[in-house]
Order: structure tokens, then sequence, then C-alpha cells
């Protein structure tokens, strides 16, 4: 007998594996121009509107924005293993949202969106649960659909 411990499957231990990048990048794509559209239908509302999407949008049902719902993603908190609620989704979305408000600002704001959302997409790549700053934040993950038996 060498002792050995009986192990846990890393789903009991609330460990996640991380959803597919390109994926996460297509969804939050079709978000952006979701966002994008709404802000030019009456601006400045319309940019109000767009800002308050990207900030709420991980908090519809299921923890699913439209870019999350149709690539096949949720946002879960790990530690309840429920889909995130709105509060969850404005939370991890707040570096996202400062993107969006300094990409107003011509020039130096666009400079620093980029910086922001390209430093967010960097922590990605270098997590093996694959969470970012907002994600840290929040307490939450990007899961591919399914992994969680969540009710939608």
């Amino acid at each position: 007998m060498s002792g050995e411990q009986p192990s846990s499957s890393p789903l009991v231990l609330g460990v996640y594996p991380r959803a597919h990048i390109l994926n996460r990048m297509i969804a939050r794509l079709v978000d952006g121009l979701l966002a994008a559209a709404v802000a030019k239908l009456a601006p400045p509302v319309g940019w109000l509107g767009g800002l308050t999407y990207l900030l709420i949008a991980d908090g519809f049902s299921g923890g699913r924005s439209v870019g999350k719902r149709l690539i096949g993603l949720q946002t879960i908190s790990p530690r309840s293993r429920d889909a995130s609620g709105f509060r969850e989704s404005i939370l991890r979305n707040l570096p996202l949202g400062l993107a969006y408000v300094l990409y107003a600002i011509p020039y130096v704001g666009w400079l620093l969106a980029g910086g922001v959302v390209a430093f967010e997409a960097l922590l990605i790549l270098g997590n093996d649960q694959g969470l970012r700053l907002g994600d840290e934040i929040a307490h939450t993950q990007v899961l591919d659909a399914g992994t969680l038996d969540l009710p939608d």
C-alpha cells in the first residue's frame, strides 16, 4: 500500500477547464458589435445603452450574453456553482466598461482602451482557467455551456 489519497474530480473541487479562447474572443466581438450598434442608434443615449449592455450582458439568463449564447459559453460563479447574475456581470465587466469609456476620447483614449483590452486578453491566455482581471474581481469563470448542468 502506497498510502495514496483517493482523487476527487476537478469539477467536484470547483476547478473547471477554461473555455476555448477563440470562442471567448468571438463572443466578445459579437457583444462589442452589438454595443456599438446600440451606441449609434441614438447618440448620446445610445452610447449609454451600449455601456449598460456591456456591463450587464453576462447577467442574462444562464450567465450568457447574446454573444455567449450564440457561441455556446456561459459565465458562472465557481464557488456557488451558479450562473452569474447582474452583480457579478457588472463587476467582471468593469475593466471592459472602462475601455469603452476611454475609447470615446480620441487618440490617447484609443490607445488606453486598446491597452486595457490587450491586458485582459493576455491574462486569459496566461491563466490555466482562462481568468481575466474582471473574473478575479467578480469571482467568476467562463465555461463552455453544458460543463455544469445549470438551468437556462
